[in-house]
C-alpha cells in the first residue's frame, strides 16, 4: 500500500513533521533566492578528483579537503573542512605494498571497503577486508600490503592532534561486521554501529560509525549549528539525501557535509526496497 503513495508526498509530510520538532530553525526563503548555501559545493565524489600517490603505492583521490576561507562559501567543490584535515578514497593495487612510513602531527583512520590485505604497525598486525577499520596514531611505523589480485580499497580520514592530546601507543583495530547495534531509532530510523569514539583514541573527531536505513524510511531532517562538522558517505544502495531545499542522489563513493548555519536541514532517504548503508563521522565543538 505504501508504494502507491507518491515518494515526494512522503518526504513533504515527514519534512514538516520534523520541522516542528527540530532543535534549530529552518531557512524560510524560497528556493533560488541566493540566501541558501551552494549545496553542490558540499557534495563530492572521489571519482571526480585527480589521483595522487601517498606512502609510495597508495593511490588517493580527494573527497573533502580543507576550506581556505568562510566555511559557508567554499572556494571549490568539496573544500569544506574546518576541523578535519582531509577525507579521501584510496586504492592499493594487487600485490603492492606501501613504503615503511610513520605519521607526524596527525592520526589516520582507514575504513576498508573491498579487497584483502594486511597492515603491520609497530609490533602489531591485522588482516584487512571489508568492514575492518584501523585507527593509526602518530609515530608508529607501518606498512600496508595487498595480498590479492583485486585492489584493496578504503576511505581514509586524517585528523589533527589538539594541543595536549596523548595518542595511543599502538594501532586500534575494529571489525564493523561484528559490532553491536546500540540503537535503531536515532533520528527516527538510524540503525547505528559505533566504530571509534573518543575513548578509542580519536583526537579531533568525536565518533565514527556506520548507519543503515531500512527500505522506505527517512531520517529525521534537522540542521546543525556552527562548530559541527558532520559527514555522511554512501557505501551501499540506492540513496537519496535531502540537503537544504534540494534532493540529491548519493551513489556509493559520494559524500555530503551539512553546512553549519543552523538553517540547512539534512536527511538520508531510502526509497528503495533494499537496506542502504552509509559511513558517518563528525566533530562537535
Amino acid at each position: 500500500m505504501i508504494r502507491k503513495i507518491g515518494a515526494i508526498s512522503i518526504i513533504i509530510v515527514l519534512f514538516f513533521l520534523s520541522a516542528a520538532q527540530a532543535k534549530n530553525e529552518l531557512e524560510e526563503n524560497p528556493y533560488g533566492t541566493g540566501n541558501s548555501p551552494d549545496i553542490d559545493l558540499f557534495i563530492a565524489n572521489w571519482q571526480e578528483s585527480m589521483p595522487f600517490v601517498s606512502y609510495g603505492a597508495l593511490v588517493e583521490r580527494d573527497i573533502f579537503t580543507r576550506c581556505s576561507g568562510d566555511i559557508m562559501t567554499p572556494t571549490a567543490k568539496g573544500a569544506v573542512l574546518k576541523y578535519i584535515n582531509r577525507f579521501t578514497h584510496a586504492s592499493l593495487y594487487g600485490h603492492n605494498s606501501t613504503t615503511l612510513s610513520a605519521l607526524k602531527d596527525e592520526q589516520e583512520i582507514f575504513f576498508i571497503l573491498s579487497g584483502k590485505g594486511t597492515i603491520k604497525a609497530g609490533a602489531k598486525s591485522a588482516d584487512l577486508y571489508e568492514g575492518i577499520s584501523i585507527l593509526l596514531p602518530p609515530g608508529l611505523s607501518f606498512t600496508m600490503t595487498n595480498s590479492g589480485e583485486e585492489p584493496l580499497t578504503l576511505f581514509l580520514i586524517s585528523e589533527p592532534l589538539p594541543e595536549g592530546f596523548s595518542p595511543k601507543k599502538e594501532m586500534t583495530v575494529k571489525d564493523e561486521n561484528v559490532l553491536p547495534i546500540p540503537t535503531n531509532t536515532g533520528h527516527w530510523t538510524h540503525i547505528f554501529r559505533r566504530i571509534f569514539a573518543k575513548d578509542d583514541g580519536l583526537a579531533t573527531i568525536h565518533q565514527i560509525g556506520t548507519v543503515m536505513f531500512n527500505p522506505m524510511t527517512i531520517g529525521q531532517p534537522h540542521s546543525h549549528d556552527a562548530g559541527i562538522e558532520e559527514i555522511w558517505v554512501a557505501i551501499k544502495g540506492d540513496i537519496t539525501c535531502l540537503l537544504g531545499k534540494e534532493l540529491h542522489k548519493l551513489p556509493p563513493g559520494s559524500a555530503y557535509m551539512i553546512p553549519p548555519d543552523g538553517k540547512t536541514p539534512h536527511s538520508t532517504i531510502n526509497m528503495s526496497d533494499k537496506t542502504v548503508k552509509l559511513l558517518y563521522f563528525g566533530v562537535y565543538k
